[in-house]
């Protein structure tokens, strides 16, 4: 999950702190909680890090930049709308339900963090969900549906389906392409199709 021009302690350091936060939340983890996981005292934690909380906004970051590179290698290369639909929320859904991926915990403990840094983890999860944004006015819909309502109705699915995912059963791939299946309103998919008015 890191790398980059980080010494190997730093990226220990972090690596701990993600597990720790994605464990137990940010609210239940505490710097010293850290420390102990690399073996080092408060004092010299602080060499590395500045705040718990810049340390978690870091973290969170660096989780939502790791999710949106693989769901845009997954649509690399694909041009028509749907499958570069079903790839985008297969990835999700991959990334989401791996049990030992810290990358969702990370993305959607925003609950417990303070003030001061959720309005700013608030808006990286919106500038990441910014993927489906794009994603959408690609798509061949019916004029009747609004695209808005239908791509949060999308992320309100895609971000629930942790909640009664259990494994054995279908596979995030699998699950995926019947979302996609699901949201599919394709115009000419739907040409000759009576319309029903809805109940009153």
């Amino acid at each position: 999950m890191v790398g980059g021009e980080l010494s190997e302690r730093h990226c220990e350091i972090l690596e701990a702190a993600a597990g720790l936060f994605a464990e137990r939340g940010y609210a239940a983890t505490s710097v010293r909680d850290i420390g102990e996981k690399v073996g080092l005292l408060g004092g010299s934690l602080y060499h590395y890090i500045k705040s718990k909380e810049a340390l978690f906004v870091r973290i969170h970051d660096m989780a939502l930049q790791v999710a949106g590179d693989r769901i845009a290698t997954a649509m690399a290369g694909k041009t028509d709308p749907w499958e570069r639909l079903e790839a985008a929320c297969v990835t999700m859904l991959e990334i989401q339900l791996d049990p030992h991926s810290l990358t969702m915990p990370l993305m959607n403990d925003f609950a417990s963090a303070p003030p001061e840094i959720r309005e700013r983890l608030v808006a990286k999860r919106d500038a990441f969900e910014a993927i489906f944004r794009e994603l959408i006015p690609g798509l061949p819909l019916d004029p009747a549906l609004d695209r808005g309502v239908y791509r949060l109705l999308l992320l309100t699915l895609l971000n629930n389906v942790s909640s009664w995912y259990r494994q054995g059963g279908m596979s995030p791939e699998d699950i995926g392409r019947q979302i996609v299946r699901i949201f599919r309103h394709d115009v000419k998919e739907n040409e000759g199709v009576e319309r029903v008015s809805p109940a009153r």
